[in-house]
């Protein structure tokens, strides 16, 4: 009865239209007998402009039908529209909304790097920015800045675009960050000093084509000294059983997990972690404790998700300090095993040796505690409960991205991919629904770099294959639709992701890098998805 009562309207509305223009109906001008938008799609016309589902009137009477005009009316009268944007979005070229070729994702992409080029400043009193010595590429969108383990991603689509020299720099810049502060913190912020994020920095030296020795002295100085900031909590995990982003595992060995040094809301999100903390604090928590994880997942990356909380679904329940993260030690093993390999380019017997010893010990830590045999899955560690979570994400696929799960532990891998988090626009980052933004339906580029990279040097070509068809399909059908890169996408829904502490955001790095990075390697995903 409303959509009957609405069309009477309309067609009302469109009654008056002759009267408002009646010098005009004097005599048949060519500009007469051309219908208007509103002649020729009458009830559909007026209800795109009442209910405004553009900003700007003139957007929809510009747009272009994409079949018969007559067949479209024919659609609307027939069929009940839940979505009347979506309805004009599949029926018309709309201007500056879906008028891009989904084909032009690369060339977009190789348009944007110089716009998120920003060049070294001078420090400024007062200013939270952290200088830096040579140009770099920021996300884009809200951050303004240049952030750690984005820009591994980042660089991955440089490199295939061919601005090796931008590799450089930012490899530069964050040399000279660790040798400034011990560090990588989380973004170049002061706010962000007192933690970090998910360790790319070896990976990132892979990029590198510059062979110049003092130059690979200075980097494995820096990589060096971030391995030791992110072990610091050796010398007491001893007495305490977990110290800083130390822990001790049941049988002595040595594992990490995301943690912050401070115990604050956090400056950039102060008053949402007031609230959570005021939140928590009902139930009984410390609130410097839930400050702390919310930090910690902060660092992690995963800001927020189901992966950190003891309920799975409440962000008060916060404890990502608790947790052994799987992500996290497969990269810190990729970290032991590219120090041993640079000190032995360097002739470094001692440290060589060590960093094996290392690296093997982690192997087996991880093979112990973050494999679920019974399961045969990847997990986290639950250093309370003293046993694996139940999170099915996409971590899991860290160990294979490393090199540090068998073929059957990949095999198990790949099939639980298939049946848990393979989405119809790319991989799940998770199996829960929380409204969180690092959970389903949600994906993020990196993680579907890392299990695209992951599954196919594990012998799991065809999956590789197939999630990146699926990413592609989501990036280049968003992309059609809005002209942009967005930081997340809903991939069960094919369209922009939702959830989080801030509005989603275009530019962006990583979704470029990976963009670029899966088009360089599987060629003609984009153009053609069937391939």
């Amino acid at each position: 009865m409303a959509r009957f009562l609405s069309r009477l309207a309309a067609g009302a509305a469109l009654a008056t239209i002759p009267a408002m223009t009646g010098a005009m109906q004097a005599s048949p001008t060519a500009e007469a007998r051309a219908p208007s938008p509103a002649d020729l799609f009458g009830p559909l016309f007026v209800e795109v402009q009442t209910q405004k589902i553009f900003p700007d009137g003139k957007t929809f009477v510009d747009a272009v039908p994409k079949r018969d005009p007559a067949a479209i009316m024919a659609d609307f009268d027939r069929a009940r529209i839940g979505d009347l944007k979506a309805f004009v979005l599949a029926n018309f070229t709309v201007p500056g909304v879906n008028d891009h070729d989904a084909t032009d994702v690369r060339a977009h992409v190789r348009s944007l790097w110089p716009m998120l080029v920003r060049q070294p400043e001078a420090a400024r009193p007062g200013s939270s920015a952290l200088p830096l010595p040579e140009p770099y590429v920021v996300p884009g969108g809200r951050f303004r800045e240049m952030y750690y383990w984005d820009s591994y991603f980042t660089m991955l689509g440089l490199v295939a675009d061919g601005q090796q020299p931008l590799v450089e720099s930012m490899l530069a810049d964050f040399t000279d960050v660790i040798e400034r502060y011990g560090h990588i913190p989380n973004g170049m912020r002061s706010y962000y000093l007192s933690r970090s994020q998910p360790p790319f920095f070896a990976l990132m030296l892979d990029l590198s084509r510059d062979a110049d020795p003092a130059l690979a002295a200075r980097r494995l100085t820096a990589l060096r000294r971030e391995y030791a900031y992110w072990m610091q909590g050796t010398a007491c995990v001893a007495r305490t059983g977990a110290c800083a982003r130390v822990v001790r595992m049941p049988d002595g060995s040595l594992l990490n997990r995301y943690w912050d040094d401070r115990d604050t809301p956090r400056d950039e999100s102060y008053a949402e972690d007031v609230a959570t903390g005021a939140e928590a604090a009902k139930a009984g928590r410390d609130t410097a404790t839930v400050y702390r994880d919310l930090r910690a997942a902060a660092e992690s990356g995963w800001d927020f998700s189901s992966r950190w909380l003891a309920d799975g679904r409440t962000l008060a329940t916060i404890r990502t300090t608790q947790i052994v993260p799987v992500d996290l030690n497969s990269l810190m093993l990729a970290m032991e095993e590219r120090i041993a390999t640079r000190c032995a380019a360097a002739g470094d017997r001692a440290c060589t040796d060590d960093f094996r010893r290392r690296a093997v010990a982690r192997r087996g830590a991880i093979a112990r505690y973050l494999w679920v045999a019974g399961e045969r899955r990847f997990a986290d560690w639950d250093l309370g409960a003293r046993r694996p979570t139940a999170a099915i994400s996409a971590a899991m696929l860290f160990p294979l991205f490393v090199g540090a799960a068998s073929p059957a532990q990949a095999r198990a891998t790949a099939s639980l991919v298939r049946a848990r988090l393979l989405g119809e626009g790319g991989l799940r980052t998770t199996t829960q629904r929380t409204g969180l933004q690092w959970d389903e339906p949600n994906g993020w580029a990196p993680l579907q770099w890392v299990a695209i990279d992951g599954l196919a040097r594990s012998g799991e070509q065809a999956l590789a294959k197939d999630i990146a068809r699926r990413w592609m399909g989501t990036v280049s059908r968003t992309y059609a639709e809005t002209g942009k890169m967005l930081e997340k996408y809903d991939v069960e829904e094919r369209k922009p992701g939702g959830g989080g502490e801030y509005p989603n955001q275009d530019g962006f790095g990583w979704t470029n890098g990976v963009a670029s990075a899966i088009d360089a390697r599987w060629p003609g995903l984009i153009a053609d998805p069937r391939r």
